[in-house]
């Protein structure tokens, strides 16, 4: 049975996301609006995950040993669902033990064991899914949620049996403050266009590939290109120009996007977001092996609309990608109506949004 003996001090809730910046940073944007509101807030995660940085500094962190359900049945499959029979089991316990008031999770494996555990109990279980095509968790397990908060409207046919709510997807703080944040490191000139290329949290080998390939015209051309190549690129340093910066990681990732006049990038949907609020144009190559092809579903959100161009990944030489950049950054007006069209799909306040989601779900348990 739901514990609402504390719920009208301090109520308690589980927040289990996993893995990739995708599923952690509307995770964390959510949480410390939560945790602004007065909520107790702990953390569900996997061990030797991108959690256990990201995380202890701000949450209490627990963590289950969970795998997803991959490849054909077999004797690995047993496996797997002896290790979801047993996290379902720990997260109970859990649950009973810290005498939380209820889940939120941001989808992926961890969710499975989070969302049946609470619902065991009777206790709420808020799931959202930021992308345009739902997952397969989310998919099996969101009509057993209380509810399921989307990213994107074109979500909900997929959920016809789910109770759910479009609040867009939260970012991190820093894309959100009054004022454009301005780029001071890496110093840019003013005056010249930038490309920005992100692959996302894990990088992107072949967009980094296409890039340098393509990087010697756009140069040429007067761009700048500031490249987060992501740390398993294995020729990250064979190109180098004055005009070309290249790192692993960048910590003025908004300041980035809001500077850039073109961003090339895979499409997540944590970085489809963030061009969304950063009113940044876009040239989109979807990961061709993402699960179910959902990067390309996202994309298509964006270029319906206007706000990007996309790009196959196996089907587009860097020759071809060179042109269509060149091209880009010759027509000021095009890239205004493409920034304009992403900012009509941005959620600024989606954070909000969903913590009130949850503050609902559990103030009507």
């Amino acid at each position: 049975m739901p514990q609402t003996s504390t719920q009208a001090v301090s109520p308690r809730l589980l927040v289990a996301a996993s893995g990739t910046g995708g599923h952690l940073f509307p995770a964390i944007a959510t949480a410390e609006a939560l945790l602004n509101d007065g909520y107790a807030i702990e953390w569900l995660g996997v061990p030797d995950r991108l959690e256990t940085t990201l995380v202890p500094d701000h949450f209490p962190l627990h963590t289950v040993r969970m795998g997803g359900l991959q490849g054909k049945p077999g004797w690995g499959t047993l496996k797997q669902l002896g290790q979801f029979g047993q996290a379902i089991v720990q997260v109970r316990q859990l649950l009973q033990r810290g005498r939380f008031d209820g889940v939120f999770t941001t989808g992926g494996y961890i969710a499975a064991p989070a969302i049946v555990a609470a619902r065991s109990l009777g206790l709420p279980a808020v799931l959202h899914e930021s992308n345009a095509l739902p997952g397969k968790v989310t998919r099996w397990l969101g009509p057993w949620c209380t509810v399921v908060a989307l990213g994107f409207e074109a979500a909900r046919p997929y959920l016809p049996k789910a109770d759910t709510v479009v609040v867009g997807t939260p970012v991190r703080a820093d894309f959100l403050t009054p004022e454009p944040p301005i780029l001071t490191e890496p110093a840019i000139p003013d005056d010249v266009p930038l490309i920005v290329v992100v692959g996302g949290s894990q990088g992107a080998v072949a967009v980094n590939q296409l890039v340098r390939a393509a990087a010697p015209a756009w140069i040429e051309a007067g761009a700048w290109i500031v490249h987060q190549t992501g740390s398993s690129d294995p020729d990250v340093d064979c190109f180098s120009h004055p005009q070309y910066i290249h790192r692993p990681f960048f910590g003025a990732m908004a300041a980035l996007m809001h500077r850039a006049t073109l961003a090339i990038g895979r499409a997540g949907a944590g970085t489809l977001t963030e061009l969304a609020i950063s009113r940044t144009p876009s040239i989109l190559i979807p990961y061709p092996y993402a699960a179910e092809d959902h990067q390309t579903v996202n994309a298509e959100v964006f270029t319906t609309a206007q706000a990007a161009l996309m790009v196959n990944q196996s089907r587009t030489s860097a020759a071809q990608l060179q042109t269509l950049v060149l091209d880009l950054l010759t027509q000021p007006q095009r890239l205004a109506a493409m920034a304009a069209a992403a900012e009509r799909l941005a959620t600024a306040d989606s954070a909000t949004k969903l913590a009130d989601v949850i503050q609902q779900v559990m103030l009507n348990q």
